[in-house]
């Protein structure tokens, strides 16, 4: 690695002037965290006011064809997540019924939480109040239904009048008039009836805070008002869980739950959760806990063969999670389950004639026998499942990969010796290389067979690790059975930016072959983010000033120094034009963050006005056509349309009315916002003020954005390999390692 010895500015700083060897230290991620930070989860970060979430990952749909099609790709999107969550509720139906919604507490919910409470306070214990679990029966054939190529449109807007009666009553109330649209469109056309009668469901639209929602309710209600009405206390046990998804986690455990709970001021935390279930608004589940050193269990959770510890004895925890999540979850289980134990034998006999050379033999063997598997590797593995998608449509079997930005399917493409032309093959009729969002919506691969699965005998998933688990349930539940599913990805990235860690879960719980790929990534980079990977920050000799670290003192200095970096030194010592190098720093906040820093690029490399929303033509931008999904572009023009932008060879448009909440500069991205995608040049931007937030997933993701060049603006001293070294990712809560295990046996 080289350090830049112009810590002034008073020189160019450029790369080619550095001489001395160094290694880097760090910086944690603030990018991620839910809007407040008060949540029961983790909290990294902000989120955007706008309501688009700023933990945007690289997950993106391909904008292509014309302006009109653009609009309405979020929207398609969307339809097509609506019918496969119908699909989920359908098959949540069959197995149980659900809370009467509108009910006072009794039934299930009642006796659900009298047990708990039972359980802590050590009156009974656990095997005499929950009993013997139900075996899960195994997931039956999903109902399916034909869909069209085209998804449905989408949901009308709000009607001119509930919108302008939502307002009257935000005004009454002391809110924002702003946010009518939104109240209009989460609580239905007699919102402004709902929020008289209850002010707190204000907590539905995002951005909302417990103490805004008080405030909107001490106007309306007046001495009716008051900490411990039941109303409050089920509204924020509803956000609490809102904001826990927001920080990755799919459920809470009970515990936690209620301490966030009187955290808010809520006087009964116990009787907010009873409301919020008996009202339908969240579901309870008891989940057996494995302890270390207990017998394995069988598929429907029995004894082992020595007779030892039965369920009934395992420890048991309670939690709590919003429905959407929940029947993603279980519904995911219950996909997984059947792709694992219904395999045919003669689509077995299909993979005989498939073969492929060198390492992916090994993954070619294990999906040939598995309708599950999971491989691991960096961006050099991706080199395996290249070679296995070639062979298997070699041999004539329907197989396609799936990437999650356009960048990761040009890349991909271009391992199958094809490139962006060449990725489509005409006599099968289907595109061998499509984006995740674009598969789901029906606007790319190979379209629905009769019962509405997807028309495949092999899919690919790439980057994994970014599914969040609503996505995965939809891609599991569209396969047919007998399909081969394959998810490939670096383990080391950050998460998913919605709820669930889907990827690390399937390598916990171990229930379908993993094969880990040998192929190193090359070069000093590849040597850099490796050790990384491991937990060391190693000194990697740059001969070639693949690394620069370039010290600074403060924010202010970050600021001048990464400019200097992506404007001069980089172009002129590398060779690498400023459009072709990306600014990646911890949050979007802060002196040093995403919007500082645009702003001092776009001074540098752009000036402009900025007449339309703050844009001019030529500005880099981050257009995210939904929450969690981030698509780098450029501004072409602006006019009576909206803002035009050209996003990975596509054409976009976007109304004037939603600039503001769906697109930012984009010279300076997060981590969230840059996974998936690669460039030649990156500056990593580590200023002093997040050097409590770094981890080493962050600091992985970060510096494995380069593909040829990496600078480092450090400002955090010691607390970059103490990152590296010391910090994991931050914990989830999930279920799916417990559902798997009651119905995939152990992969041994």
């Amino acid at each position: 690695m080289s350090t830049d010895p112009d810590t002034t500015g008073a020189s160019d700083g450029s790369a080619e002037e550095a001489g001395t060897s160094a290694a880097p230290a760090g910086r944690a991620d603030a990018e991620d965290a839910p809007p407040g930070g008060t949540g029961p989860g983790e909290g990294t970060g902000e989120a955007d006011a706008s309501g688009a979430s700023d933990t945007g990952t690289g997950d993106t749909g391909e904008p292509g064809g014309d302006a009109g099609s653009q609009r309405s790709e979020a929207e398609a999107e969307l339809a097509a997540q609506r019918v496969e969550r119908e699909r989920i509720e359908r098959r949540k139906a069959e197995k149980a019924g659900p809370v009467t919604a509108g009910a006072k507490l009794s039934g299930k919910a009642a006796e659900l939480l009298a047990a708990v409470r039972a359980v802590e306070g050590g009156e009974k214990p656990a095997a005499t109040v929950f009993g013997e679990p139900a075996p899960r029966r195994s997931a039956p054939e999903p109902v399916r239904r034909p869909q069209p190529a085209q998804a449905a449109a989408a949901p009308a807007a709000p009607a001119p009048d509930a919108v302008a009666a939502v307002r009257r009553v935000l005004t009454d109330g002391g809110a924002p008039e702003a946010l009518a649209p939104q109240a209009a469109a989460a609580l239905g056309e007699a919102a402004d009836d709902v929020l008289r009668e209850d002010p707190w469901q204000l907590l539905r639209i995002a951005g909302v805070r417990p103490e805004q929602a008080d405030g909107f309710a001490r106007a309306l209600l007046g001495a009716e008002c008051g900490p411990d009405d039941e109303r409050r206390g089920r509204a924020v046990a509803g956000w609490l869980l809102e904001q826990a998804a927001l920080a990755g986690h799919t459920a809470l455990e009970l515990p936690a739950l209620t301490a966030a709970l009187g955290r808010q001021g809520v006087p009964d935390p116990d009787a907010a959760v009873q409301g919020a279930l008996a009202e339908g608004e969240a579901l309870a589940f008891q989940d057996a806990l494995e302890e270390p050193g207990t017998p394995a269990r069988t598929a429907a959770g029995e004894n082992s063969e020595d007779g030892e510890e039965s369920d009934e004895q395992r420890p048991v925890r309670v939690l709590v999670g919003l429905e959407r999540y929940a029947l993603a979850e279980e519904s995911l289980a219950d996909g997984l389950a059947r792709l694992v134990n219904s395999l045919p034998k003669e689509t077995a006999e299909e993979w005989q004639a498939v073969a492929a050379p060198g390492g992916a033999a090994e993954l070619v063997r294990a999906v040939a026998g598995h309708g599950l598997v999971l491989h691991t590797g960096g961006e050099a593995a991706h080199a395996e499942p290249a070679a296995l998608l070639t062979a298997a449509r070699a041999a004539g079997l329907r197989a396609v990969a799936a990437c999650h930005t356009p960048d990761g399917r040009h890349r991909f493409a271009a391992l199958l010796g094809a490139g962006d032309e060449g990725a489509w093959t005409e006599e099968e009729g289907v595109e061998s290389v499509v984006t995740v969002s674009g598969l789901l919506a029906g606007a790319e691969g190979p379209g629905r067979d009769a019962e509405g699965g997807l028309d495949l005998d092999l899919l690919i998933v790439l980057d994994a690790p970014q599914l969040d688990v609503e996505s995965a349930a939809m891609i599991v539940e569209s396969l047919p059975d007998g399909a081969r599913l394959v998810f490939t990805g670096d383990a080391g990235v950050l998460w998913s930016a919605g709820p669930g860690r889907v990827f690390a879960d399937l390598l916990a719980a171990r229930v379908c072959p993993q094969v880990a790929s040998r192929v190193p990534d090359p070069g000093p980079l590849g040597e850099l983010v490796s050790g990384i990977g491991v937990g060391e920050l190693n000194q990697v000799e740059a001969p070639g000033k693949e690394i620069v670290i370039v010290p600074v003192r403060d924010a202010g200095e970050a600021v001048h120094r990464t400019v200097q970096l992506v404007a001069d030194s980089v172009p002129r010592a590398i060779g690498v034009p400023a459009e072709q190098t990306v600014v990646i720093t911890p949050g979007h906040g802060g002196a040093a963050g995403t919007r500082a820093l645009n702003t001092a690029l776009k001074e540098r490399l752009n000036p402009g006005p900025g007449r339309f929303g703050g844009f001019d033509p030529g500005d880099r931008i981050a257009y995210s056509p939904a929450p969690g999904r981030t698509l780098p572009g450029q501004v072409v023009k602006a006019d009576a349309d909206g803002l035009h932008l050209s996003c990975a060879g596509g054409t976009v448009v976007v109304p004037r009315e939603r600039v503001e909440q769906s697109v930012r500069h984009g010279w300076a991205l997060t981590a969230h916002q840059a996974v998936g995608v690669r460039w030649p040049a990156v500056v990593v931007v580590l200023p002093g003020d997040a050097a409590q937030t770094l981890s080493r997933p962050w600091v992985y993701t970060a510096f494995g954005r380069a593909s040829r060049h990496l600078s480092v603006v450090h400002g955090v001293e010691q607390a970059l390999p103490r990152a590296v070294a010391e910090v994991p990712a931050k914990p989830r809560t999930t279920r799916l390692p417990v559902l798997l295990r009651t119905q995939v046996p152990a992969a041994g």
